[in-house]
């Protein structure tokens, strides 16, 4: 399996993203050691993803993976600084696996580098030095570390723009075998190396050396023809084993012939299947680090039980040893235990060693290891028979009193094992089921609904929203809707200028269910419309505007009788999916929603059960329901909907 981009890969990919030249800087991520996320406006596209992973992957993903929520120093720094920036040339480094991305601003010009070998990095510059790095390194040539001058790293062999005689002379240089001289010493890697040798029919392992200059030319030939279709034309195919994707490059390889091949639109789109694949085989791969420990220790403990049963056994068969052997054994305890009182230890050692089934003697300690019942035992002879037999017993009931200890810790620790197995295969099963969000949009960021005929509400969620709203997306042609309650949030209805009646009720109707009228259960209430050249932050003299208020001067146009209710119903927004929580005449058509009052039942519980019914995360359904609780009086969905719920 492909274990990293190759510097082809790299020019492809580099090719792909320079169309987000002109774009600027969104926002960045980062977490685990080398995942950094580059979010990009584009002017026209709408946003991109430049995502660096494990620190050997670059590419577009065409969705945006689990961010965290919370920035790192790393992307915190970096935001600081190039925030809003705006991307100029994207290049690859020579032919290097290394990417350059200029962005300017109003205090300077920067680079970002991204370097896809040794591990990975991704650095900032600034006028040459090293501003914030991901990996802090120090090699012979070069230091990369913040305040330090950046070195771009020694250039390679070229195989994009050398002639043949720089192919020829590196080729003559090496004194490996071809392949190996084409994978390093013209810098193709093995990949492209192997596909060299493929196109010309050599050996890939015949020597450098050996090989006629007429086929070193040909060598050169392939080469060249294999850069200009890969960067000219590029073709990303993937290359499968066993339906999984073995290897993968910017064109087709006669190399991979014996493998199915499968054809992508892009490089990203293709690196980032490749991803999806390697997720799915780490997540079967990966073991819980507390079942992996809980594993290490029961192997252990049944080791150890293992050998306490093994050592008991064994003392057993000893001491019955002896008395298979009885008078062998007690002849040789008594001669030794009364020569021993005669003789030196020398002299009793030399003896002893006569004897045919004494195997060694240690008169030092009274111990003698012999031969007896089939059994090599280790007496002391100053006891006889009896008293040694008894201590071999003594010593295997001492140890089979801990492989008993030793048996309860055992299942102590399976039992545990299978607790924390079953909690996580509880958690998978559950992480399994676990509803996908539906498309982020902009305005998510704010209270909204859509009208039938498309036209877009949004509301401020707090005194910081409410004053964004209207400074940041109230138009000439919007309508801004309010009501006459305290906690109030302005409204803007787009393209209000042309809204019909039903629609600008249906924004004074969002105004007032949004605001503290639904948290006082009040039955009904009312709200009115104006034009935005009759709302103003400017207060009359002597007064104060807070944040979050506004002064409205001129007519006001009044809904009344407006009910406290809403429903929350299935949309189709720009071709995607979403769940939308707004006036019961915004759903025409609707066949799966819920109508809420404001009640004694609490949202947290409501937004969960209604995050069942649609399939989507509970945090989707929170953030579009009215302030306070919530009661649910109606419920319509298709009927095999209703009996999987």
């Amino acid at each position: 399996m492909k274990k990293e981009m190759s510097s082809f890969d790299v020019r492809s990919i580099v090719t792909e993203i320079s169309g987000v030249e002109g774009a600027h800087m969104d926002k960045i991520y980062h977490w685990g050691a080398k995942n950094v996320l580059f979010r990009l406006n584009v002017q026209g596209t709408g946003k991109k993803k430049l995502f660096f992973r494990d620190g050997k992957w670059l590419y577009s993903p065409a969705t945006k993976p689990e961010t965290p929520t919370m920035p790192t120093s790393f992307a915190s720094f970096l935001r600081k600084y190039i925030d809003n920036a705006r991307v100029g040339k994207v290049r690859q480094i020579g032919f290097d696996r290394a990417v350059e991305v200029e962005l300017a601003k109003s205090d300077g010009d920067y680079k970002l580098i991204f370097e896809l070998f040794g591990g990975g990095n991704v650095l900032l510059i600034k006028d040459g030095i090293i501003l914030n790095c991901l990996i802090q390194k120090t090699w012979k040539d070069r230091s990369v570390r913040p305040g330090s001058e950046y070195v771009v790293p020694k250039s390679r062999f070229d195989p994009t723009e050398s002639s043949e005689e720089d192919f020829i002379a590196s080729f003559r240089s090496s004194d490996s075998d071809a392949v190996r001289t084409l994978a390093t010493s013209v810098n193709l890697g093995g990949q492209y190396a192997e596909e060299v040798c493929k196109r010309i029919g050599i050996d890939k392992s015949t020597p450098a050396k050996d090989i006629p200059d007429s086929v070193v030319s040909e060598m050169y030939a392939a080469m060249k023809s294999i850069v200009k279709y890969a960067i000219e034309s590029p073709e990303p195919t993937a290359y499968l084993k066993d339906g999984k994707i073995e290897d993968f490059a910017p064109m087709r390889l006669e190399s991979r012939s014996d493998l199915e091949s499968k054809s992508y639109s892009t490089m990203s789109e293709m690196v980032h299947a490749f991803m999806l694949e390697i997720a799915d085989a780490e997540e079967e791969a990966f073991v819980d680090p507390e079942v992996e420990k809980l594993n290490r220790r029961i192997a252990k403990q049944e080791e150890t039980l293992e050998g306490y049963k093994e050592a008991e056994e064994e003392l057993r068969k000893k001491a019955e040893a002896l008395y298979t052997d009885y008078q062998k054994t007690s002849e040789l305890l008594a001669v030794l235990e009364d020569q021993s009182k005669k003789i030196t230890w020398e002299k009793l050692k030399e003896g002893a060693m006569k004897i045919p089934f004494v195997e060694s003697i240690d008169p030092a300690k009274n111990l003698v290891t012999a031969k007896l019942g089939g059994e090599t035992v280790v007496l002391d002879y100053t006891k006889n028979l009896d008293s040694n037999a008894s201590d071999m017993y003594q010593k295997g009931k001492d140890i089979g009193e801990k492989a008993k200890h030793a048996q309860e810790a055992l299942d102590e620790s399976r039992a545990l094992l299978a607790k924390t197995q079953k909690n996580i295969d509880k958690a998978r099963a559950l992480a399994a089921g676990r509803a996908e969000p539906t498309k982020q949009f902009w305005f998510e960021r704010y209270k909204w609904f859509v009208t039938p005929a498309g036209k877009l509400v949004i509301a401020g969620r707090d005194t910081h929203t409410n004053d964004s709203i209207v400074k940041k997306h109230l138009k000439e042609n919007d309508v801004y809707a309010h009501a006459d309650v305290h906690g109030a949030p302005s409204v803007i209805l787009k393209e209000g200028a042309s809204a019909t009646e039903e629609e600008l009720r249906a924004a004074c109707h969002f105004a007032i269910a949004q605001s503290k009228a639904w948290v006082a259960a009040m039955a009904e209430g009312g709200a009115f419309w104006v034009y935005p050249d009759q709302v103003s932050k400017t207060p009359n003299p002597g007064e104060f505007v807070p944040r979050g208020a506004f002064i409205v001067r001129g007519k006001r146009n009044y809904e009344y009788h407006l009910p406290m209710k809403l429903t929350i119903g299935e949309i189709y927004y720009q071709g995607a999916r979403k769940v939308m929580c707004a006036p019961p005449e915004c759903f025409p058509g609707c066949d799966r929603y819920v109508t809420i009052v404001p009640g004694r039942g609490k949202s947290g519980r409501r937004s969960n059960e209604m995050a069942k019914l649609f399939n989507v995360p509970e945090e989707e359904i929170s953030r579009i329901l009215p302030p306070g609780d919530v009661e649910i009086v109606d419920r319509v969905f298709p009927k095999d909907d209703q009996e999987e719920s």
